[in-house]
C-alpha cells in the first residue's frame, strides 16, 4: 500500500514529505521510497513557532491558530509529494504526521508534569487529502512512563540491524540523537537517546551573525578556529553527564541559550564562533558514545542522517573525535539523509494501522510497549 510520512523537526528548515510503498508489518516490514520533497515553512509561521518554542510572548490564541495553520502546511506538503509522484492523495492508505513540537517536558519540574505538545491539526490534513491521518505519536509512550522520545529507533531496528556487527544511527537534526543496534539484537536490546544539540545552536548563530539559515556544507566553520574559553564552557554543560534514557530540545538548546553565548563572546570572530559551536555538536555526539555506548559495544560504523549529515566540516570533526570508527552517511547506504525521519514515521504509522506497538522502552524509558498515535479519518 501507499503511505506518506511528514516530519518537521526542531531545526524548522521545512516540512519533509515522503511517499513510500509499504508491505507487511513488524519485523516483516518492507518499504520502498517513491518520492520525496521538502516544503518551506512560510516565514510568518516559522516566527510563530520560534516564539512558542522559546516560551516568549505566547498567547493561547497564537497556539490555537498555529495548530490549524500548520495543519494546512502539512496538508500542502502531502499533496506536493503526491503531485510530484503523479498520484491522487485519495489513493494513499494513510498519512503519518509527526507534527511540530512546540514544547517537550520529559521530567516534572515545579508545577509541570511530564508532557509533550506537537501541533499541526490532523483533521485539516485528513480533510484536504481525503485519507486517514495518524498523528500525536508521542503521548501514548508518555502515558506509560516514557519520555515520548526518541521514536525513530523502532524504524532503525527494522531497516538497519545486523547479525554480526553493532551499528549506531546518528541523526543530526535540530537535536542530535543516536540509536544503538547491538549485533544480532532483538527489539528489547535496542536503546537510544538524545546526544545533545545537532544543528540548532549552529543555525541560530548563523541567523544572528550572518543572516543565513544554516552553514552550507560547513564552509564558514571550516574557516574558523576553536575558541578555547567557549570550548571549555560548552564541555561542562550538564546535559552531557545525564545518563540515558534522556531527551532534550529547544527548551535547553534553543534561541535563549544561543543568545546568551553570543552575548558573552561578542568580541570573537564570527567564523570562530561558528567553528566552535560546530565542534560542540561533534563533541557532544562523540562524548555520548564514549560514556554510554563504547563501554558496552564495539561499533563497526556510525551512519549519519538528518541535515547535519551534509555538513562536511561537522562530519570531519566527528571523524576526528571517533578516529577508530567508520563514519558514513545515509547516502553511503543507499538511503536519503533528508528523508530518513519521514520514512521512520511511515513505518510507525504502518504499525499503528496494524494495531502493533512501535515504541522502544529501552529508548524512551516506557514501562511497556504500546500502539502509538491517534487516527483521524476524512469524511
Amino acid at each position: 500500500m501507499l503511505a506518506i510520512g511528514l516530519m518537521s523537526g526542531t531545526s524548522l528548515d521545512g516540512i519533509d514529505a515522503v511517499l513510500c510503498e509499504v508491505t507487511g508489518f513488524g519485523e516483516n516490514t518492507k518499504i520502498r521510497q517513491i518520492s520525496f520533497c521538502t516544503c518551506e515553512i512560510p516565514l510568518n509561521i516559522k516566527e510563530k513557532i520560534r516564539r512558542c518554542c522559546a516560551n516568549e510572548k505566547i498567547t493561547t490564541d497564537l497556539i490555537c491558530s498555529l495548530n490549524f495553520e500548520l495543519g494546512e502546511q502539512f496538508a500542502l506538503a502531502a499533496l506536493s509529494v503526491c503531485h510530484k509522484a503523479g498520484i491522487n492523495s485519495k489513493d494513499v492508505a494513510f498519512i503519518a504526521s509527526h507534527g511540530q513540537t512546540i514544547y517537550h517536558i520529559p521530567h516534572a519540574y515545579g508545577d509541570c508534569v511530564p508532557s509533550t505538545l506537537q501541533i499541526g491539526e490532523s483533521a485539516i490534513i485528513a480533510q484536504r487529502c481525503q485519507c486517514p491521518v495518524i498523528s500525536n505519536f508521542r503521548v501514548k509512550d508518555m502515558a506509560v512512563g516514557g519520555e515520548g522520545a526518541p521514536l525513530v529507533p523502532y524504524s532503525e531496528f527494522i531497516l538497519y540491524r545486523k547479525e554480526d556487527e553493532a551499528v549506531a544511527l546518528q541523526n543530526i537534526g535540530g537535536i542530535g540523537n543516536v540509536t544503538v543496534l547491538p549485533a544480532g539484537c532483538t527489539i528489547d536490546n535496542v536503546y537510544a537517546f538524545d546526544t545533545g544539540p545537532g544543528n540548532m545552536i549552529i543555525d541560530e548563530a548563523m541567523r544572528k551573525l550572518y543572516r543565513k539559515s544554516y552553514d552550507e556544507n560547513g564552509l564558514i566553520a571550516s574557516k574558523g578556529r576553536i575558541i578555547e574559553n567557549l570550548k571549555d564552557e560548552l564541555m561542562k554543560h550538564s546535559y552531557l553527564n545525564l545518563k540515558p534514557p534522556k531527551t532534550t530540545g529547544r527548551e535547553m538548546f534553543g534561541e535563549p541559550f544561543t543568545d546568551e553565548l553570543l552575548k558573552c563572546y561578542q568580541g570573537e570572530n564570527k567564523e570562530d564562533i561558528i567553528a566552535t559551536l560546530t565542534w560542540f555538536t561533534a563533541y557532544s555526539i562523540a562524548e555520548s558514545y564514549r560514556k554510554f555506548v563504547l563501554p558496552n559495544h564495539q561499533l563497526s560504523e556510525v551512519i549519519l542522517g538528518g541535515g547535519g549529515a551534509h555538513n562536511a566540516t561537522l562530519k570531519k570533526m566527528i571523524e576526528n573525535e571517533l578516529p577508530n570508527i567508520k563514519i558514513l552517511t545515509q547516502e553511503d547506504k543507499g538511503y536519503s539523509s533528508d528523508a530518513k525521519e519521514a520514512i521512520a514515521f511511515v513505518i510507525l504509522g504502518n504499525e499503528t494501522m496494524h494495531q502493533h506497538f512501535s515504541n522502544v522502552p529501552n529508548a524512551t524509558g516506557a514501562k511497556q510497549k504500546v500502539i502509538l498515535g491517534n487516527i483521524t479519518y476524512p469524511n
